[in-house]
């Protein structure tokens, strides 16, 4: 399962968006429960904002069960996700994720070198008080024997994002290949969870 990824660095056209903090900070071990980039559609015009990764619906009561993960063949049927499924879809920039494999649970780096990779996310607003917070949960898929995020090319993230992609369109997408991964083994710094720095990558 992919329970951490990392955003240490974005593009221009990204951070030109409305709504990127102007103070964001580089994170290489993002694990749920965390504040992430949330990019998403609102009256047609792409933004991004923080989200806290964990999905609240706005009815829901345990605080303590706020999923992290949605996977891919329930979205559409799972109660907890239908109805952001259909209208509340979003997008987690990351320049790579994190798995442990094996036995002994070996950490892998999976990255591109094509640039930034999204990931499926969705998303919902939920009130504390008189303010109104973004969550979000990341899609996964099963695929090379582990649960990973689905990742989308660029067709794929306008067609992800748009509030008038047919079911047929959005199931098409839960199949997307996405791109080619890089990976290689790391050292077990990254088990860390309070570790949140550059050697979070250090080869093995």
């Amino acid at each position: 399962m992919s329970g951490r990824f990392a955003l240490f660095r974005w593009s221009a056209q990204l951070a030109g968006l409305p709504g990127f903090p102007g103070d964001l900070a580089p994170h290489w071990n993002l694990a749920p429960g965390a504040q992430v980039l949330l990019l998403r559609e609102e009256q047609g015009q792409r933004r991004v904002d923080l989200a806290r990764w964990g999905l609240t619906p706005a009815w829901l009561t345990d605080l303590s069960k706020t999923p992290a993960h949605a996977r891919s063949e329930s979205l559409a049927s799972q109660p907890m996700f239908r109805e952001a499924f259909r209208c509340r879809r979003g997008l987690l920039p990351a320049n790579g994720f994190f798995e442990w494999r094996g036995v002994r649970r070996r950490p892998y780096w999976l990255g591109s070198e094509q640039g930034l990779l999204f990931m499926a996310a969705l998303w919902e607003a939920y009130p504390v008080g008189e303010r109104i917070y973004l969550s979000v949960a990341m899609v996964t898929r099963e695929q090379a024997g582990q649960r990973r995020p689905l990742l989308l090319d660029e067709a794929g993230c306008v067609a992800w994002l748009d509030g008038q992609s047919t079911p047929d369109t959005l199931q098409t997408l839960l199949q997307a290949r996405g791109p080619v991964l890089r990976e290689r083994a790391l050292s077990n710094l990254v088990n860390n969870p309070a570790l949140d720095a550059p050697e979070c990558l250090t080869s093995a």
